[in-house]
C-alpha cells in the first residue's frame, strides 16, 4: 500500500527593510503607514484581479495586473512578491499552462504572506 505524504509549503518572504525605513524617514511614521496601507490595498486588489483574470483565461489582463503588482511591490520593498509577479507575467506570455498554475499558486501564497509581513514591520516602526 502506498503512503501519501502531505507536503507543507512554506514561502520565505523577503522584505527590503531599508526601503521601508526610507519611506518612514521621508514621510514620517504616520504618513508612511498611510501610504504603505494604500499600497497594500492596491496590491491586494491586483492580486485578486490577477487571480480572477487567470480563472477566466484572460491572459493579457493577468499579465497587465501582474506587471502593475510587481512595480508597486518593488517600490515598497516587497522583493519576493515583485519577483513572483514578474515570473507570472513571463510565464503567462509564454503560454506554459502547467508552469502558470504553479506560479499562480505561489503568487497567492507569497502575496498573502508579503502583505502581512510588511504591515507587521510598519506597525512596529
Amino acid at each position: 500500500m502506498a503512503h501519501i505524504a502531505a507536503l507543507a509549503i512554506s514561502e520565505h518572504v523577503r522584505v527590503d527593510s531599508r526601503r521601508v525605513a526610507e519611506i518612514v524617514a521621508e514621510l514620517g511614521e504616520t504618513a508612511a503607514q498611510h501610504v504603505i496601507g494604500l499600497a497594500l490595498e492596491q496590491l491586494a486588489s491586483a492580486l485578486a484581479s490577477v487571480d480572477a483574470a487567470l480563472q477566466d483565461g484572460r491572459m493579457a489582463e493577468a499579465v497587465a495586473h501582474a506587471e502593475r503588482m510587481s512595480r508597486l511591490a518593488w517600490q515598497i520593498g516587497l522583493l519576493s512578491l515583485a519577483g513572483v509577479a514578474m515570473d507570472l507575467g513571463s510565464i503567462a506570455e509564454r503560454g506554459d499552462m502547467a508552469a502558470l498554475a504553479a506560479i499562480r499558486a505561489r503568487l497567492l501564497r507569497v502575496g498573502n504572506r508579503s502583505l502581512t509581513a510588511i504591515w507587521d514591520r510598519t506597525a512596529l516602526a
